[in-house]
């Protein structure tokens, strides 16, 4: 009967430390998006609860971002016999209890995780748009034409020209043509 951690942040950036979980045996991460299905220490995870084991997660958003998941992955481990304890919201899931409320309250959570994900997703849309029409966003910066540059130099094309014809600093211009003399 071990306490099993799992920690998750979404991105290499965050801190794993902020999730702190107290007397655990072992603890599993991920530094992956959540509605990402390929987690390897949420799978290292589940194959690894045995009967009796406790895992403990500091909160339901920590664990999964959309309903579906979140109730499928409390399910796999209950079905191994593992307890689910969710710090934050004070929830805690067996097979061998079937609490309701508690089964109530892990959907309502899930449910407004979800909804605050799509809400986000929406804002952030909309802000992109806004900018977009201001003229403030230009997107992603796109890849510069190696072939076409070395080419146009190669057929005599002077620096400058190949600046403004290809949209890119003198200095990728050098580095495009060093790179390709190297």
């Amino acid at each position: 009967m071990a306490r099993l951690g799992y920690r998750r942040v979404s991105t290499v950036d965050q801190h794993l430390e902020n999730q702190q979980l107290k007397d655990v045996d072992k603890m599993f991460e991920d530094k992956l998006s959540g509605k990402d299905a390929n987690r390897p220490g949420l799978h290292k995870l589940i194959e690894y609860a045995r009967e009796g084991d406790t895992v403990v997660v500091n909160s339901i958003d920590r664990l999964a971002r959309s309903t579906v998941d979140l109730i499928s992955i409390v399910q796999m481990l209950t079905d191994r016999g593992a307890t689910v304890v969710f710090e934050r919201e004070n929830l805690r899931f067996s097979s061998s209890d079937s609490d309701p409320s508690a089964k109530l309250m892990l959907t309502v959570f899930a449910a407004i995780g979800t909804f605050e994900r799509e809400l986000m997703k929406q804002r952030q849309r909309a802000g992109i748009e806004k900018a977009k029409l201001e003229g403030k966003y230009t997107g992603r910066v796109r890849q510069a034409d190696w072939e076409g540059i070395q080419a146009a130099a190669r057929d005599g094309m002077p620096k400058v020209e190949i600046v403004k014809k290809f949209g890119v600093s003198r200095s990728m211009v050098y580095k495009i043509l060093n790179a390709a003399n190297t």
